[in-house]
């Protein structure tokens, strides 16, 4: 299945409109970076992607086990170390709820098999064209 955003930025520096269907958000850079901080920047969207996944995936599989799970937090911190070219996201899953031993070890597979996740662990291959 593939998915199309569009981002359109015009004259006032980094405040970027993505749409998504009907669907839109604002990104922006830092205003130490020289943006005016009104929405996510590009590495926040980012982390956004793998942490909502990650919550939505396992709330389908915990209702699919009627697991009495009240709420799901999830916490992405993305490092970049562009010298090195190496990205580490790392994520912190917590549950409001009753859970044993066993289930958590089985929601640790199921975060993992997260699509965002499996996508971010593959090869990943960005083609660009000019029009």
């Amino acid at each position: 299945m593939a998915v199309t955003v569009k981002a359109s930025l015009g004259k006032t520096k980094y405040y970027t409109e993505v749409t998504a269907g009907e669907n839109q958000i604002i990104t922006d850079e830092p205003i130490d970076k020289g943006g005016q901080n009104k929405g996510f920047n590009p590495m926040e969207i980012l982390a956004t992607s793998l942490a909502s996944c990650t919550a939505a995936t396992l709330r389908m599989y915990i209702e699919r086990k009627e697991w009495d799970v009240e709420n799901i937090n999830v916490e992405v911190e993305l490092e970049n170390f562009p010298l090195t070219k190496r990205a580490v996201f790392k994520r912190d899953i917590s549950f409001e709820g009753i859970l044993d031993d066993e289930q958590l070890k089985r929601l640790h597979t199921i975060a993992d098999a997260c699509p965002v996740h499996k996508i971010l662990t593959n090869d990943i291959e960005i083609l660009t064209k000019f029009s």
